[in-house]
């Protein structure tokens, strides 16, 4: 079964084939040949998601899938947040989005976290969301080069590392996105049956 992602993230396409294996072939927008970059304009990861899904169904009226995804930072109340890509302006940096969030906490000693993925996924013409979450704490400056994003400064619940120093196996122990595709898997695999 192929099933266009739609994202314009070469690391989320990486990680997500990584996590499904070979069950499910990821196509990316680029390697299915659509060149745009779709609007996050919503307040939650879940309208975000959505968005992106049923922009790229109308334009292909093929199976597809999309996610969003967003670091919740709870000395913050929640922000990043849907903004996490956009944090520090409109361009996506995300060293300035690392040094306008460990900025904000300061030496604060709350440093509880969470990463939230939600997947929105359009097949046979019908919606359905899966989440995934994965609690944990922010360091309080960068270690590692792996990943991509808030990575760097993100340790999970259980971990002894930032999600930058591990490598894509240890990461998806614990990881969101892993936890939110699992439950898409799941899901496709119980259609396939009927």
């Amino acid at each position: 079964m192929k099933l266009i992602f739609a994202t314009n993230n070469q690391h989320k396409v990486d990680e997500i084939q990584h996590i499904i294996g070979n069950t499910f072939d990821v196509v990316s927008l680029k390697a299915a040949g659509i060149d745009i970059d779709i609007p996050e304009p919503h307040d939650t990861l879940e309208e975000n998601a959505v968005e992106k899904s049923s922009t790229i169904y109308k334009l292909t009226n093929t199976d597809c899938f999309s996610e969003d995804t967003g670091l919740e930072v709870e000395a913050l109340n929640g922000e990043p947040g849907v903004k996490s890509a956009r944090y520090a302006g409109d361009v996506k940096d995300f060293n300035k989005n690392i040094e306008k969030l460990l900025l904000k906490l300061g030496n604060g000693e709350n440093r509880k976290a969470r990463f939230r993925t939600v997947i929105s996924l359009i097949i046979n013409k019908e919606q359905y969301l899966f989440e995934g979450i994965c609690e944990g704490e922010i360091i309080y400056s960068p270690k590692g080069t792996n990943g991509f994003g808030y990575d760097a400064i993100f340790v999970s619940s259980g971990a002894d590392k930032t999600f930058a120093e591990m490598t894509m196996e240890e990461k998806n122990v614990f990881s969101h996105r892993k936890k939110a595709t699992e439950k898409l898997v799941l899901f496709l695999n119980k259609l396939n049956i009927r």
